[in-house]
C-alpha cells in the first residue's frame, strides 16, 4: 500500500513553556503532555518524523503552488484566462513581498525546518532499549537532517541569505535570527546530507515508500555541489548512484513516470506521495487551498492534474517556447528533428509532435484533442499531458490527483552527471553515453558526438529542458547557469511581446510576513525586495 503522510498534532507541544509566568493559583496537570515528556517513545518519534514529511504537502509545496511557481517563472507554463490573483502575478512577473504563493512557500519550508529541529532535539535525548530502536534512532535523525537540507536547498536558491535555524529550544527560542550568508547555508546543507546518508537505508518496504533513502541524500548532495559549481564533488556523488548497492534504472515507459503507475518506479529517487480522496471513501476535499492537516488525516492529493487540465480548470498552457524546443537540428543531419518526448509531454497538433488524441482508455475509444476558446471556436493551442489522467477519463470532477510528484529521478541524475563532466571540459564517451541513455529510453536519435565544450553545454541545456519539462527544473537551471534574464526575456518577447524579468528577479522577495515578524530581517532588506 502507498505510504500516506499523516499529520501529527504537535503544535501545542512544541510551544509548551513559552507562555506567561504561571500564576500562583495555577495547579500543574501532571497527566498532561509537555515538550519534555511527549517525545519519549519510538512510535511518537516516528510520528514526529512523518509530520515533518507532511509539510511537503502544505501550501506553497507539492500538493499546490510549487508546480505553479516554478513552471510559470521558468516559462514551461504560461497563463490561460482562468488564471487569476497571485498566480497570474507570478506568470507576469508582477509579484512582490505580499505574494500569497511565495509567502506560503517560505512558511512551509520553515515549518519543515522547525519540525526537523524538534525531531533532532528530541531524538538525541531518547534512550532506545532494543537493537531495532537504536537503528530507528539513527534513521529518524538522518531523515530529519535530509528534510532540513531539502528545505534550505530551496531557501538558499530562491532567497539567497535567509535565517539559519539548526536547533530548537522550547524554553529560550531564538525568535529573531539574522540572515546567514549563503556560504554558511550551503555548508549546513552539505553537513546535514553527509551525516544523513550514513544512516539512511538504501530502500524501504512498500509500506514505507516516500521516505528519504541513502540514494536521495547522495543525489541532493550532488545537486548541491553542482549548483555551487563544485564539479568534481558533484561527479563523485552522482557516480555512486550508478553503482552497487544502488539499482536505479530508467523506466522503460517514460509516461509511466507521471501516471498512477509511478508508485514503485525504478527511476524514482525521491518523490512526494499523493493519494486521491476517493481512495479513502470520503467526499470532495478541496484541502489544497487550506487545511492540509485536517479532514481526518486523509488529505494528501495534488491539484495539478485538475488545474492544468485542458478539459477541466484550464489554468495554464504549456508555453509555445517549450513546445518549439522539441523541434531542433537533427543530430544525424537532414531536416529539423521532432523529439519523441513531445508526445509524452503535451497535447498538440501532429506538426508539433504533441499527442493528438486523449482518452485512449475511455469507452468508445480515443478522442481527438481539440483546443477551443471561450466562444467555442477551435484554435491552435498546446496543453499539458504530463501528470494528467486524460488517458483514462474525459475530466476529473475535482482536484483529486493521486499521481506522485517526482522530486529527483535517475534521468535527472544522469544528466547532472553528464553536465559535471562537460563543465570540466570532458566531452568524450562518458557524458555522451549518459545523455544518449536518457534519449534512447524515449526513442530519440542518439548524438554521435557532443563536439567542443561550448557545443556540449548547449546540448546538455537542451536535454534538461526536454527531459524535465514541466518538472519545476527549468527555473532553477536558468538561474544557476546565469542566463535567466537573457533567455526568459528573449522567449517572452517572441511569445507575448513582454520582457518581464528584471535583475531583482534573480532572487525572490523576502515575504512581508517575515519582515513584519523579524526586525533583524526587516532591517536587512533593500528596496522592499531582498
Amino acid at each position: 500500500m502507498k505510504k500516506i503522510i499523516f499529520y501529527l498534532s504537535i503544535t501545542t507541544l512544541l510551544f509548551t513553556g513559552l507562555g506567561c509566568k504561571k500564576s500562583l493559583l495555577e495547579i500543574p496537570n501532571k497527566g498532561a503532555y509537555t515538550y519534555e515528556t511527549y517525545f519519549a517513545s519510538d512510535a511518537v518519534l516516528n510520528q514526529a518524523v512523518v509530520a515533518t514529511y507532511a509539510t511537503l504537502l502544505h501550501q506553497g509545496m507539492w500538493s499546490r503552488d510549487y508546480y505553479f511557481i516554478f513552471d510559470l517563472l521558468g516559462f514551461d507554463a504560461k497563463s490561460d484566462a482562468a488564471l487569476q490573483g497571485g498566480l497570474l502575478a507570478l506568470a507576469q512577473f508582477k509579484f512582490g513581498p505580499e505574494s500569497p504563493e511565495l509567502q506560503a512557500f517560505w512558511s512551509s519550508l520553515y515549518r519543515m525546518v522547525l519540525r526537523a529541529n524538534v525531531v533532532i532535539d528530541r531524538t538525541n535525548l531518547w534512550n532506545p532499549l532494543t537493537t531495532v530502536e537504536k537503528d530507528n534512532k539513527k534513521q529518524y535523525l538522518a531523515e530529519a537532517k535530509f528534510l532540513r537540507a531539502y528545505a534550505y536547498f530551496n531557501l538558499v536558491n530562491c532567497y539567497g541569505r535567509v535565517p539559519l535555524r539548526t536547533s530548537f529550544n522550547a524554553t529560550a527560542p531564538d525568535l529573531y535570527p539574522a540572515r546567514a550568508g549563503t556560504a554558511e547555508i550551503w555548508a549546513t546543507i552539505e553537513k546535514d546530507l553527509k551525516e544523513a546518508l550514513i544512516d539512511l537505508p538504501v530502500s524501504y518496504p512498500v509500506a514505507s515508500l516516500g521516505r528519504s533513502t541513502k540514494g536521495a541524500a547522495i543525489a541532493l548532495l550532488g545537486k548541491s555541489y553542482l549548483y555551487q559549481k563544485k564539479w568534481t564533488d558533484a561527479q563523485a556523488q552522482f557516480t555512486q548512484l550508478t553503482q552497487a548497492p544502488f539499482t536505479y534504472s530508467l523506466a522503460p515507459n517514460y509516461l509511466a513516470l507521471f501516471s498512477n503507475q509511478n508508485q514503485s518506479n525504478p527511476e524514482t529517487i525521491f518523490q512526494v506521495m499523493h493519494q486521491k480522496w476517493t481512495d479513502w471513501g470520503i467526499g470532495n476535499q478541496y484541502y489544497m487551498f487550506t487545511g492540509q492537516e485536517s479532514w481526518g488525516n486523509k488529505a494528501s492529493h495534488s491539484g495539478r492534474a485538475q488545474e492544468y487540465g485542458f478539459n477541466d480548470w484550464k489554468n495554464v498552457f504549456i508555453s509555445t517556447t517549450a513546445v518549439k524546443a522539441f523541434t531542433y537540428a537533427n543530430p544525424v543531419g537532414g531536416a529539423p528533428y521532432v523529439d519523441p518526448r513531445a508526445k509524452f509531454t503535451f497535447y498538440g497538433d501532429a506538426a508539433s509532435g504533441g499527442q493528438t488524441q486523449y482518452c485512449q482508455l475511455c469507452p468508445g475509444g480515443p478522442k481527438p484533442f481539440e483546443y477551443k476558446d471561450g466562444t467555442g471556436a477551435l484554435k491552435l493551442g498546446y496543453r499539458w499531458l504530463k501528470y494528467q489522467y486524460y488517458n483514462e477519463v474525459e475530466n476529473y470532477g475535482g482536484p483529486q490527483s493521486g499521481i506522485n510528484s517526482q522530486v529527483i529521478r535517475f534521468a535527472d541524475v544522469k544528466l547532472m552527471l553528464a553536465e559535471a563532466y562537460i563543465q570540466q571540459g570532458v566531452t568524450s564517451a562518458v557524458p555522451l553515453g549518459l545523455i544518449n541513455e536518457v534519449r534512447a529510453r524515449s526513442g530519440a536519435v542518439p548524438y554521435t558526438t557532443l563536439g567542443p565544450q561550448a557545443d556540449a553545454i548547449k546540448k546538455i541545456m537542451l536535454e534538461r529542458q526536454l527531459e524535465l519539462c514541466g518538472e519545476q527544473s527549468r527555473y532553477f537551471d536558468l538561474i544557476r547557469w546565469g542566463i535567466a534574464k537573457e533567455r526568459i526575456n528573449a522567449d517572452r518577447l517572441v511569445e507575448d511581446g513582454t520582457q518581464p524579468f528584471q535583475d531583482k528577479h534573480l532572487l525572490f522577495p523576502i515575504p512581508i510576513d517575515e519582515k513584519s515578524a523579524n526586525p533583524q530581517v526587516a532591517a536587512d532588506i533593500k528596496n522592499d525586495w531582498n
